[in-house]
């Protein structure tokens, strides 16, 4: 029985480490540092502090299924830096932006850095990773839910917790 265990903990670790491993090299391969990291657990000890700023870098209907609670949905597609939530916000506001595993953030926060903010860090792994450490995630009435929209069937892969929506 104790060799069972350590052999289906053997394999939950190298699961896990493969994907970590792919989401490393997807991350290194797509993205330019530009926006320094921050982790999940960091956000999740600073989530408390209500001077953070949250933005989801996803579409609206992404946002709907879930997202991270507090979190301001500025989309992607049609993202502007002159929108009228960024407008009231100071420069050197610490921002975490965060999408589905930290490409489309990463762009949309070289944006707000461009348009002079200082304080820009874009979420590691996104939400995919802050939904496989398990941390918490609400739909579009504030309802915590385990649903998680995958954008697609291929990013889908990256997502080890919660169910995946399409």
């Amino acid at each position: 029985m104790k060799q069972k265990l350590i052999y289906i903990f053997l394999f939950f670790l190298t699961v896990n480490s493969f994907a970590q491993k792919d989401l490393d090299q997807l991350l290194q391969t797509y993205n330019t540092l530009s926006i320094p990291y921050i982790s999940v657990e960091e956000l999740r000890m600073l989530q408390m502090n209500d001077t953070i700023i949250i933005l989801d870098a996803r579409e609206p209907n992404e946002f709907e299924v879930s997202h991270i609670s507090t979190a301001k949905n500025i989309g992607y597609n049609n993202f502007s830096a002159e929108e009228k939530q960024l407008q009231n916000l100071k420069k050197d506001s610490q921002i975490i932006i965060y999408c589905s595993v930290g490409i489309r953030s990463e762009r949309i926060g070289g944006k707000l850095k461009k348009a002079g903010f200082t304080n820009v860090q874009n979420l590691y792994g996104g939400i995919f990773e802050w939904k496989n450490k398990k941390y918490p995630v609400v739909d579009d009435s504030e309802i915590e839910t385990e649903n998680i929209h995958t954008f697609s069937k291929m990013w889908s892969i990256y997502l080890q917790a919660g169910n995946p929506i399409y």
